[in-house]
């Protein structure tokens, strides 16, 4: 009698598990509630906001063949065999993932793929089809028609009709959310899950990843938002607020690739094309807390046509500078300021200005945006943004046909980007709370430890206690708003290396503010740099750190740079009257490319325009600044 009644405790334990109403008793995960929350963050967790699978039609068509387990186990540290059949390893897990395939078209290549021809009756239908049947390297072309035809809308009339790929949408979401809830293992490893609403107006990019805070029961209430649905951000937000309205969870989007948006990620007016309104500025704030800064398709933070007296404005521009993101439209000067991150937080400060409201109080993070299923931002181990990227002797050189596009896909993608979040714990719930809060930051890879506070009273001897504690009881955090105070603010500032990572060259503060006549204005300041005694200020300017590249070997030294860089920094150009936002730059000394290692590896020749080397870095989120009204 024991027995049974055991046998059956735990048969309704392992039901209620399946539900989630209880901790796994099967594998002993908890749910988030059960995992302990630090009194303030303690720990940084690194990890990608923006992975793209086979479920992605593009990534598929691509060639990419691993799915989201794949993905979620090469993510937790596991190794795993690449489509083109190479071993692939992160030399250290990450913290959390976000796979985010595109809602339009959700696994339908896979499926037009795997579906018997007669019945494919649309004739572009079999002719992909039978592409697609001939392998991952042959279907690279329908993948590049999927693109053109989804921006100029002439997709397959299937295709173009949500209501008619529902079940299908339905069975592939339902598939992943299920994926999802078996990896994600709360206080270890969280996966999250979410999509990409791909808004694209004849190559204009407008795409956001769209992040749940919530489990399966709750996700699998809604479907993910097409584009060919909602035409406009703010339907994506209508979205948004239905889904929370329905649910009673939580959902935030954030926009990527600015930089090849031809001007229209970050507009000064509203959709209308007048004055932005107060009403609209605060919708957009409070839908999209965070913004991608830096990713495989380059960087936004800023470029040199904008910020021409900074000597470090031009990572990662080459190229994508260019036109939108499918180059059906040139991208012209007057386009720039809408594309990159830094003038849109100035553009933010002018619009509070003149409405109250700052639609662009963004903290900043970055991803990978791969399409492989491998979420992997070290230069030494960068599997490329799709399949026929991935590591061989002639991807730097951009040899595979693209059409209209060659000579932007290859030795100018970046190897990725990750977002840094200080959370009290590594969970859904705290993670995806710390994102609301913007206590996070942006790297082009390396895992680099950075912390910023904003107060009035710091000095040195804070860091003879417990600086962190002061910064949060005295201050606020990366991503926090001041409050008029006392003096000029003052900055508690800290930047570790990678432990397994470059020395670091310098820490700048990155200040932008709006005067009252309207004028937007920006500063670089370098704050701490390595090597003082020997780098003394020249002509206002930080000497350069050195170079101990060795581009034969793909490597360098640490004998230059320094491991830690730490300071109380206050602004000497204050102006208490004037709206402002701090940012942090840091910067490692310069390291080796993902070609110089290609070229170590395969013998691979690389194009004499190519850069093979650069200062990778970390971006805060600001700290604002607001005047008493």
């Amino acid at each position: 009698m024991k027995t049974r009644n055991w046998l059956g405790t735990l048969a309704l334990g392992l039901a209620l598990a399946a539900c989630g109403q209880v901790s796994d008793l099967v594998s002993g995960k908890k749910k988030d509630a059960e995992v302990r929350l630090t009194e303030y963050p303690e720990q940084v967790y690194f990890g990608d906001t923006h992975l793209h699978t086979a479920n992605s039609s593009d990534a598929f068509g691509l060639g990419v063949r691993l799915g989201p387990e794949e993905a979620l186990r090469f993510a937790r540290g596991e190794e795993v065999t690449s489509t083109t059949g190479l071993k692939a390893k992160l030399a250290r897990p990450l913290d959390f993932l976000v796979i985010a395939d595109h809602s339009d078209g959700l696994a339908a290549l896979k499926q037009i793929h795997d579906a018997p021809r007669f019945m494919l009756r649309d004739p572009i239908l079999q002719r992909w089809h039978d592409e697609l049947q001939k392998g991952p390297k042959e279907s690279q072309a329908v993948a590049l028609e999927l693109i053109e035809r989804f921006s100029q809308r002439t997709l397959p009339k299937d295709m173009l009709d949500p209501t008619k790929q529902e079940k299908r949408t339905r069975d592939i979401w339902t598939d992943y959310t299920s994926t999802t809830e078996r990896y994600n293992d709360p206080g270890t490893f969280t996966a999250f899950n979410g999509f990409e609403y791909t808004l694209m107006r004849k190559g204009d990019n407008l795409h956001r990843v769209v992040i749940m805070r919530d489990g399966k029961d709750r996700a699998d209430q809604v479907l993910p938002y097409s584009s060919l649905v909602g035409t406009s951000p703010d339907m994506l937000w209508d979205y948004m607020d239905a889904y929370e309205k329905k649910t009673g969870g939580k959902v935030l989007a954030i926009p990527h690739n600015s930089n090849v948006s031809n001007g229209l990620m970050f507009q000064l007016t509203g959709p209308n094309g007048g004055p932005m309104t107060a009403a609209y500025a605060r919708r957009r704030a409070s839908r999209e807390p965070l913004v991608e800064a830096t990713q495989i398709k380059g960087d936004s933070e800023s470029h040199p046509f904008l910020s021409p007296n900074d000597e470090f404005a031009d990572y990662g521009d080459a190229g994508w500078e260019l036109g939108n993101l499918t180059m059906e439209g040139l991208t012209t000067p007057d386009m720039l300021p809408g594309n990159y991150v830094r003038e849109a937080l100035k553009r933010g400060l002018l619009i509070e200005q003149k409405t109250g409201v700052n639609p662009y109080k963004l903290g900043m993070v970055g991803s990978t945006d791969s399409h492989t299923g491998l979420s992997t931002s070290d230069e030494d181990n960068f599997f490329g943004k799709h399949s026929g990227t991935e590591p061989n002797a002639v991807r730097a050189g951009a040899a595979q046909n693209l059409g209209s596009r060659q000579g932007r896909f290859g030795w100018q993608y970046l190897a990725g980007g990750y977002a840094a979040v200080w959370a009290r714990a590594n969970t859904r719930a705290a993670l995806f709370d710390a994102m609301m809060k913007k206590e996070v930051y942006a790297t082009t890879g390396p895992r680099m430890i950075v912390r910023l506070f904003g107060g009035w009273d710091f000095t040195n001897v804070d860091w003879k206690a417990n600086w962190v504690k002061a910064g949060y009881a005295r201050g606020v955090p990366m991503g926090g708003d001041m409050k008029p105070g006392t003096g000029a603010p003052r900055f508690i500032i800290s930047a570790l290396k990678d432990p397994i990572g470059a020395n670091l060259d310098r820490v700048q503060m990155v200040k932008g503010w709006v005067d009252a006549g309207g004028t937007m204005h920006e500063k670089v300041f370098d704050v701490v740099w390595s090597d003082p005694a020997r780098r003394k200020l020249q002509n206002g300017k930080v000497p350069a750190v050195g170079d101990t590249v060795d581009l034969k070997t793909a490597s360098y030294k640490n004998t230059i740079g320094a491991p830690e860089l730490r300071s109380v920094w206050a602004d000497p150009e204050f102006d208490p009257k004037v709206r402002a936002f701090y940012y942090l730059r840091v910067l490692e000394i310069p390291t080796p490319r993902w070609p110089v290692y290609d070229a170590l590896r395969y013998g691979a020749k690389l194009p004499a325009n190519a850069r093979l080397k650069d200062q990778e870095r970390a971006y805060t989120s600001p700290i604002w600044y607001t005047p008493k009204a």
